[in-house]
């Protein structure tokens, strides 16, 4: 192959150099992209570049040496990854309550998890192609949910929309409110909760939890309001985090004394109502999300409760349409 000179787009613009290169060399290895560098084979504008992970500029030219054909082969790792299944990819395409050229917003199921960890090998960023569409490019996640919570989650369909939604979920432009069933009821119908949260061992198991930690804790603040209650015994609350720490809602609401419903991991035997025919599944779902579309303006998006909460409303005669919007007042 000849020597290639390319032109940074604007979509590869602040990306590291030894990304770029793996997305468009799929066979080239970290070490032999290495030994390119040191032998000034590589070259960018004209000058020799000394690091991998060198961000490149839109407009900048990029010498490539001449590459044989493996380089353009994806190796064995991508080869090996494991495809996605038919009803997966129409659940996913069913799941798209948002979509435009920039950004997909889909409503993640409840025990979906959105990453993979130790001991899970389904997960949702290993499906992400499926959702590439009409785009170039396969989508990226740019926040999270837990893989017991439901509801609306975002995903860049580029690169560069990746990094503008990745700064917006860094700042208070993008609001998130979140629908819960607690055991209980607060003591006060609304309020700010604000204590911060650690990382810790939990017991004998040695599973992670999230605990309020006043000496070391990272700070955590939740806005939340009573919509309704059923009696003493539960009550929908609606949950604004203006932090975004791991467990945070699930925290702050076991702290007010009212756990959410079905999270036996923070709220044990307390999260459950004995006798009572719903669901033994958390009861949380990421309700609607608010942020600055990378196509300019604000986007705002709702996602309906999955069946096992939508079931639980209708056991308290809880009723979607009596919430209000929950962006219309002012974060504090």
């Amino acid at each position: 192959m000849p020597v290639e000179i390319i032109t940074i787009s604007d979509e590869d613009s602040e990306q590291r150099l030894d990304r770029w290169f793996k997305h468009r060399y799929p066979g080239i290895t970290q070490g032999r992209l290495q030994k390119m560098l040191r032998g000034g084979n590589i070259r960018i504008d004209g000058k020799r570049v000394k690091e991998a992970g060198t961000r490149l500029i839109a407009g900048q030219q990029v010498r490539v040496p001449p590459l044989d054909d493996d380089a353009y082969k994806k190796n064995e790792a991508v080869r090996s990854s494991p495809k996605v299944s038919i009803e997966d990819e129409n659940a996913l395409v069913n799941s798209i309550i948002y979509k435009d050229q920039h950004v997909l917003v889909i409503d993640k199921p409840a025990g979906l998890a959105v990453q993979g960890g130790s001991g899970t090998t389904r997960h949702l960023d290993m499906m992400l192609g499926a959702l590439t569409l009409d785009a170039n490019e396969r989508p990226r996640l740019v926040h999270r949910l837990d893989k017991d919570t439901s509801g609306v989650l975002v995903l860049a369909r580029n690169r560069k929309a990746a990094k503008f939604l990745g700064n917006a979920f860094q700042t208070k432009d993008v609001r998130k409110a979140y629908w819960a069933i607690v055991v209980g009821v607060p003591t006060k119908p609304e309020g700010k909760i604000d204590l911060p949260l650690s990382k810790k061992q939990g017991g004998s198991s040695g599973n992670e939890k999230v605990w309020v930690d006043e000496y070391e804790g990272k700070k955590a603040i939740t806005l939340y309001r009573t919509i309704e209650v059923a009696g003493k015994s539960a009550a929908w609350v609606e949950m604004e985090p203006i932090t975004g720490r791991t467990h945070q809602l699930r925290v702050h609401m076991l702290a007010l004394g009212t756990p959410i419903l079905g999270d036996g991991k923070y709220g044990g035997q307390e999260a459950f109502l004995g006798g009572a025919e719903i669901a033994k599944q958390l009861h949380l779902h990421a309700r609607a999300i608010s942020f600055p579309n990378p196509g300019g303006g604000m986007t705002v998006v709702t996602a309906n409760l999955p069946k096992h909460m939508k079931e639980t409303w209708e056991y308290f005669s809880f009723y979607e349409n009596v919430a209000s919007d929950p962006f219309s007042h002012d974060v504090k």
